[in-house]
């Protein structure tokens, strides 16, 4: 074959998972080769950005009709993120016999994370801080990975970062670089089709690329492609995986106010995880980019009732039941339980209640439908993987939310990066 290479780690995926996993690896010299199959976006933070890598331009869907939000880029979904880092799961991995402890302290302070400061938290999102506050409950500023001195407050988080003001997976990749040029390969705009096997072992990855056909071999292969792109390459490798599929459901509660604005400030300043534990939601302030607003309320409701500028709103995110499914084909099964229901319903009536101390109208109060973000579970420890995150193919590994035994509910990024530096400390290398 013309386009083959050879290296000796090769790692599908540059989001959280896959950019940790080559500045590590780097940095312990070895020779890596990173695929992506999105490529590198430049100009971030405008709509029209973000129409180049939202998958299906943002109108991503399940069978069910459950809009899923998901990036195809370098980066990941870590350069759409609104930079939140807060600790995922850690009883649960460790009561499976993976103690992130020790990444957990590393990657909290190589991502400079902390608190938001209370000078970025303005506007709608104070109001929502104040009203929750005055109500008892527990709202507080989101720990965060942005360089606050850098950010705009321009409220633009999940188009992107123009003002590169929050960590991203990008910067793992630049510091691979930095370790050792010599040493990585980053291809872009290629999609994995499957792992080349030979006698029950992993020796490589088949994919297409802006060439065509071509193969990578290498010593160990990791999927990093995330909870719906990684169960595919599986899939199609021959295991069984895409099962158990999460993805964080999410609903939005909007009302309108005379005058106060959340269009300006960090997305998700603010967050209430009191009721997480025993009731499986968080609350946190949020308000939908100007596309997905119109799109979900359409242009009449928009002008007549809830004018975007005038707007508060604060999502509730729960962890939803593990029932969806991937498929090879990338069919995407994902229903709505009545338990799902009832924790988005339970958390709406919290958010409303918020909403109207912080002077939303009540007749103005609306709830959008269940999305998903944080796809997941569909290649679990136990299930798909080992306690090492190795398959049933020797040498084929997977670091990604696909690992994930449940849904977290919260943001998992820094659960990923923590777990992706655990894995390279136990690679057959």
């Amino acid at each position: 074959m013309k386009n083959k290479k050879r290296t000796e780690v090769i790692i599908v995926g540059s989001g959280a998972g896959g950019a940790t996993l080559a500045k590590e690896l780097t940095k312990q010299g070895r020779k890596v080769i990173v695929i992506e199959k999105g490529r590198r976006i430049e100009n971030l933070g405008t709509i029209r950005a973000g129409l180049k890598f939202y998958d299906r331009f943002s109108l991503l869907k399940s069978k069910e009709g459950t809009i899923l939000y998901r990036t195809i880029m370098v980066g990941g979904t870590t350069v759409v993120s609104c930079g939140n880092a807060v600790r995922t799961l850690q009883k649960e991995f460790s009561d499976l016999g993976i103690n992130l402890e020790e990444e957990f302290i590393e990657t909290e302070r190589e991502l400079n994370v902390g608190l938001l400061p209370e000078k970025r938290i303005i506007g709608g999102s104070r109001k929502i801080l104040e009203a929750a506050q005055e109500l008892g409950y527990k709202m507080e500023p989101m720990p965060k990975f942005v360089k606050a001195i850098e950010c705009k407050s321009c409220g633009n988080c999940v188009l992107g970062c123009q003002f590169n003001a929050k960590w991203t997976a990008v910067d793992y990749l630049e510091q691979a670089l930095e370790n050792n040029a010599s040493k990585i390969s980053l291809i872009t705009q290629t999609e994995v089709t499957g792992v080349l096997i030979s006698n029950g072992k992993a020796i490589g990855v088949k994919g297409l690329g802006p060439d065509g056909p071509m193969e990578i071999i290498g010593n160990v292969v990791i999927l990093a492609a995330g909870g719906i792109g990684t169960p595919i390459i599986l899939q199609k490798s021959g295991l069984s995986a895409g099962k158990n599929f999460f993805c964080d459901l999410f609903n939005v509660i909007y009302g309108a106010t005379e005058d106060i604005s959340q269009l300006k400030g960090m997305n998700m300043s603010v967050v209430d995880t009191e009721f997480h534990d025993s009731k499986g939601f968080i609350l946190s302030s949020f308000v939908d980019p100007s596309l997905t607003f119109m799109l979900g309320f359409g242009w009449r409701f928009l002008i007549d009732k809830l004018p975007r500028k005038k707007t508060l709103g604060i999502m509730t995110k729960i962890t939803d039941e593990s029932m969806g499914r991937i498929y090879s084909n990338g069919r995407i099964e994902k229903p709505v339980t009545a338990n799902d229901n009832i924790k988005l319903q339970e958390g709406a009536a919290i958010s409303k209640e918020i909403l109207i101390k912080a002077g939303v109208k009540p007749k103005s109060i609306f709830v959008t439908r269940p999305k998903g973000a944080h796809p997941g579970g569909t290649a679990a420890i136990g299930e798909v993987v080992n306690r090492n995150l190795e398959t049933a193919i020797k040498n084929l590994f997977v670091c990604d939310a696909s690992v994930f035994p449940v849904a977290p509910g919260l943001p998992p990024i820094l659960s990923i990066v923590a777990l992706a530096k655990w894995l390279v400390k136990r690679l057959p290398l």
